[in-house]
């Protein structure tokens, strides 16, 4: 009875033991996933699934739903009387500037970071708008057929995995744009890089929001802030609809205060234009706009300005570089998932560009996860590791010395890219992600932190 007493407690002690260590080793392949080592492959499936198709980019385009949206009817009467209301409303509500001054941290306009004014309620836009998203199917039926679909129903049930503090908001309230300004601001960032669409036209899933660029610039202004525009991948984008869509935009907003220009090296002030996808377009066809001999140049003309690509696979930096572009961002805030995005690549893209008078800009994010869009898409989530990985992230980008960080994002809750404020919040169906143990304003906190940081360092950089 004492031997078999003695082996009973020595079988419950190794179970313990064994118990123990086998969540150590869990907890250890959680963190590494979430990590994700600099040198991971990004050949698998995903890649291709979230990006326009490489390998047959013309015959998905072909197909692609006309991203054309018009609000027709009522529904335009009644979403434009609302719109004046709020611009009306803003302009009596907007305090002195220089109390706002003297309590938030300096604009940095070496820091941009990625916004979008897709979202909308039903208060404002008379239905939701985004936050319903639709959930994206696999590209392979078999994996689809797996994972659940539909779309989400908000303001409990929305397309994403934090949930915003301001709820299931409307760009066009007031009131966000005046949070969203202050957050932005408090975060010491400068620039606000704008998601444009030409005037009709919107992403699938959401409603033209050309209208809304005047509110956001006077807002911008108040704040201290500049914009810019990120060219989204409209329909028929080519050389010849970039040329008139850049002239409507410096004609439109060219004038306004807030309006972004950066000073080059020649001591020139010129406009910047993030131009997304701008891969899915050949270098042939951009040469005829960015390049001083093509057919529908904009060189040296009133309309010339800073066009950055972006950079996903290594041997598009060629295709940039011949396009006749001025520099190149990485956007995706996924470390390994492309090769722009892979932040142990940066220095060799830095030395590129520097070798030929581009400009190098890496965008830095604190996190990514889009399975409330994506479900299938586990693989590329990165776990925020309380703050660590969007450290990690801007101290890749610092080492390469850029002149300009980009920041993605403020508010793609879609992909879980946000630095707004998130908040706890369960429903009856969902348990949302958030920022505890710290506080709602933790990534706006962070930025700040780095933007003082990069701010003195490049004090150091041009010594």
């Amino acid at each position: 009875i004492l031997n078999y007493d003695i082996m009973a407690r020595f079988r419950r002690r190794t179970c313990i033991i064994l118990l123990l260590f086998i969540l150590f080793i869990c907890s250890i392949m959680m963190a590494l996933k979430t990590l994700r080592p600099d040198r991971a492959g990004f050949g698998d499936p995903f890649g291709l699934g979230l990006l326009p198709e490489l390998q047959q980019r013309t015959v998905l385009l072909d197909n692609k739903p006309n991203s054309l949206n018009r609000v027709q009817g009522d529904t335009v009467t009644r979403v434009s009387n609302l719109h004046s209301i709020a611009v009306n409303t803003m302009k009596a509500s907007m305090p002195p500037v220089n109390k706002l001054e003297e309590e938030l941290s300096s604009p940095n306009y070496n820091f941009h970071i990625f916004y979008y004014s897709w979202f909308g309620n039903p208060q404002f836009d008379g239905k939701y708008i985004h936050w319903n998203h639709p959930l994206l199917p696999h590209w392979d039926p078999k994996i689809a057929n797996n994972y659940p679909k539909g779309r989400h129903n908000p303001p409990e049930d929305i397309g994403a995995n934090f949930y915003p503090e301001l709820g299931s908001y409307s760009s066009k309230d007031p009131s966000v744009i005046e949070a969203h300004m202050k957050q932005m601001r408090s975060a010491s960032t400068g620039v606000i890089v704008l998601s444009w669409y030409p005037p009709g036209m919107a992403d699938e899933n959401g409603e033209p929001t050309d209208d809304l660029v005047p509110v956001i610039l006077d807002y911008a202004h108040k704040y201290n802030l500049k914009v810019t525009f990120h060219i989204e991948p409209y329909k028929d984008r080519d050389d010849r609809s970039m040329y008139h869509n850049v002239k409507y935009i410096i004609d439109k907003y060219g004038g306004h205060p807030a309006f972004y220009r950066h000073k080059t090296s020649t001591g020139r002030f010129l406009p910047m234009f993030y131009v997304y996808d701008s891969y899915v377009t050949i270098p042939e066809i951009w040469a005829n706009l960015l390049t001083v001999s093509g057919s529908q140049t904009i060189r040296n003309t009133p309309y010339d300005a800073l066009f950055i690509a972006l950079l996903v696979e290594e041997r598009h930096k060629h295709d940039i570089h011949r396009s006749g572009f001025d520099g190149m961002y990485t956007y995706f805030a996924t470390n390994g998932f492309s090769y722009g995005s892979s932040h142990h690549n940066w220095a060799s893209l830095k030395a590129f560009c520097d070798s030929n008078n581009l400009m190098f800009i890496p965008s830095v994010g604190p996190g990514y996860i889009d399975t409330s869009i994506r479900p299938w898409n586990n693989h590329n989530t990165r776990n925020r590791v309380n703050g660590k990985y969007y450290e990690t992230a801007f101290s890749a980008a610092l080492l390469v010395r850029p002149e300009i960080i980009s920041i993605t994002s403020f508010n793609e809750w879609h992909e879980g890219t946000q630095i707004e404020k998130a908040v706890p919040k369960r429903t009856g169906q969902v348990v949302y992600l958030d920022y505890k143990p710290h506080k709602p304003n933790v990534y706006l906190e962070l930025t700040q932190k780095w933007s003082e940081k990069y701010r003195k360092e490049q004090e150091q950089w041009l010594m």
